[in-house]
């Protein structure tokens, strides 16, 4: 299983013992495409070699020269390089559900901001161009305050906000307790 760390190389030891040889190889078959676009380099070795896609995407994108998947040490370092009006409302997010439950955590799980506890992430907000996405990680949470998230874009499991979103603290709190009702 892979570092916590991120460090791509933690796949290095599973990818010899389940396709053979040394790690050399598999990077040297890699840089034999020449500059093949990534798609082509994951297909290559999922396809020919029976890859995972998490081996082959490890090991891609360590011959391209990204050792590791982390991009960010911790919500703060993520929080300064975001644009500072999204960083403020994300925050802003993540105090109006904190203020209710305040034993959940801030953390970084797949680049982005997340509020967990020792059951599981409860809600994330990734940061886009245009706006923020607001995820509860649960397919009853939305179902919960549908009826006042009908002025925001609604995807399956996640609905939008404008990047300078005055914060509907109350719409929040509503779902991250029906977040928390489903994981028990």
């Amino acid at each position: 299983m892979p570092a916590a760390s991120g460090d791509r190389s933690a796949h290095f030891p599973a990818i010899e013992k389940k396709h053979g040889g040394p790690i050399s190889l598999w990077i040297d078959r890699v840089n034999d495409l020449g500059k093949v676009k990534y798609e082509e380099q994951i297909a290559f070795l999922r396809e020919n070699h029976r890859f995972s896609q998490a081996h082959a995407n490890a090991l891609v994108m360590y011959v391209r020269g990204s050792t590791t998947s982390k991009k960010f040490d911790g919500p703060d370092a993520f929080f300064a390089k975001a644009d500072p009006v999204a960083a403020r409302t994300a925050k802003a997010i993540f105090a109006a559900v904190t203020e209710k439950h305040p034993t959940l955590e801030l953390v970084m799980a797949w680049n982005q901001p997340m509020l967990r506890n020792e059951k599981g992430y409860v809600l994330g907000v990734m940061v886009s161009k245009n706006h923020l996405t607001v995820s509860p990680f649960g397919g009853t949470a939305l179902e919960a305050v549908a009826d006042k998230l009908a002025k925001y874009t609604v995807n399956k499991k996640t609905f939008q906000v404008p990047l300078d979103w005055k914060v509907d603290a109350a719409l929040l709190r509503a779902i991250a307790k029906a977040r928390l009702a489903e994981m028990g």
